[in-house]
């Protein structure tokens, strides 16, 4: 059991509890700094796309984990990032200009579109950015003099200082630069909600009656909640489209929106750890699938590629698995675990029965 005694305030307000937790951290990105020296290419490009899509989970779980807003068209903020900054750098833009640009650009679209939006809540939030995806796919169709139209656009290569950040020629370059840009974001993440905004953004998540009476301004922090989550969700969709090289339309598609609301579902709702354990569960899955399926196949001679819609259904099972068993999410799973350790032989397995919702004070809703 790990005793800390306090004499100040200082590690409450610190960004760490205590060194052990920055010991972690900085262990766990000095191993990811190295992987690409004894990773293969197939599995540094899976790594790639996990901090890409734990960067977009990032994105979301700003608006619904810590602000307590339901977006079902995240997907067109992805592709309003992607098809920004590939067009400025069509135009001569260099990347370091090109990439800011196409976040700031999407997080200022997104903080407009917020403002009549938010004033909306639940189901009905919900549709209003499922309209939102639909109106950004027609607009990705109709603008093909900047867009590609239905022919889609390639994403040119990244070049910093003569150095090439190629997906297919220099991947371990473009590994780097993604978990650099990660790692920058989620430091900035970290501490917006440490700060009076980001307490604010949780005061209006956990009940918008308490937080209007302590002064907040309930519309104006949701947009600003709004614009940001939908600025970092830019910056993963750029950082998409140059490592599949060449996308259209149809790469952000709903079932992306889906599949980034269930990372931060199954990863965690209201921690930044949670967007990285369910990226790392989205982009797995379906790749320990098909290591499964080829074996079966080799093996036993069981062709389960036959079966069509099997690995969806598998998959879907999976993550149906996840929500029904543990609400709280992967993240809320290990918190269970590390506290009944830290709690032997005094935890009680009834502990966390009354962590199943957040704190709603409000009762007319």
């Amino acid at each position: 059991m790990r005793i800390i005694f306090k004499t100040s305030y200082d590690k409450d307000i610190d960004i760490h509890e205590h060194w052990g937790k920055r010991g972690a951290i900085l262990v766990l990105l000095a191993f990811m700094a190295v992987l690409p020296f004894f990773a293969g290419e197939y599995y540094l490009a899976e790594a790639t796309n996990t901090l890409i899509w734990a960067l977009a989970g990032m994105g979301l779980m700003l608006l619904v984990g810590h602000t307590g807003q339901v977006s079902l068209g995240h997907a067109a903020f992805l592709a309003i990032g992607a098809y920004t900054e590939v067009a400025l750098m069509n135009i001569g833009w260099p990347f370091l200009i090109a990439f800011p640009v196409a976040g700031i650009f999407t997080g200022i679209f997104g903080a407009l579109i917020a403002i009549p939006a938010v004033r909306m809540s639940g189901i009905y939030l919900a549709i209003a950015t499922l309209a939102v995806f639909v109106i950004v796919e027609e607009l990705i169709i109709l603008l093909e003099p900047i867009t590609g139209g239905v022919g889609g656009l390639f994403a040119p290569s990244i070049t910093i200082a003569g150095i090439s950040f190629d997906r297919y020629a220099d991947l371990s370059n473009l590994y780097w630069l993604v978990l650099l840009i990660v790692a920058l974001v989620t430091w900035g993440y970290a501490n917006l909600m440490r700060s009076p905004t980001g307490r604010s953004f949780l005061a209006v998540r956990d009940s918008e009656v308490s937080a209007r009476a302590l002064g907040i301004n309930v519309t104006r922090t949701r947009a600003l909640a709004f614009g940001l989550s939908t600025g970092v969700t830019g910056l993963a969709g750029a950082l998409m489209g140059h490592y599949i090289g060449f996308f259209n339309y149809e790469l952000f598609s709903i079932f992306i929106s889906i599949n980034l609301l269930l990372v931060v579902t199954i990863g965690g709702l209201g921690s930044i750890q949670g967007a990285f354990l369910g990226a790392i569960l989205i982009t797995a899955v379906p790749q320990l699938i098909a290591i499964f399926r080829d074996w079966a196949n080799a093996t036993v001679g069981i062709n389960i590629g036959s079966i069509p819609g099997l690995d969806t259904m598998i998959f879907s099972g999976v993550l149906i698995a996840f929500i029904i068993y543990e609400p709280l999410g992967l993240y809320g799973r290990w918190l269970k675990t590390r506290t009944w350790f830290e709690l032997f032989p005094l935890a009680r397995r009834d502990m966390f029965r009354r962590q199943k919702s957040y704190l709603k004070t409000e009762r007319t809703k």
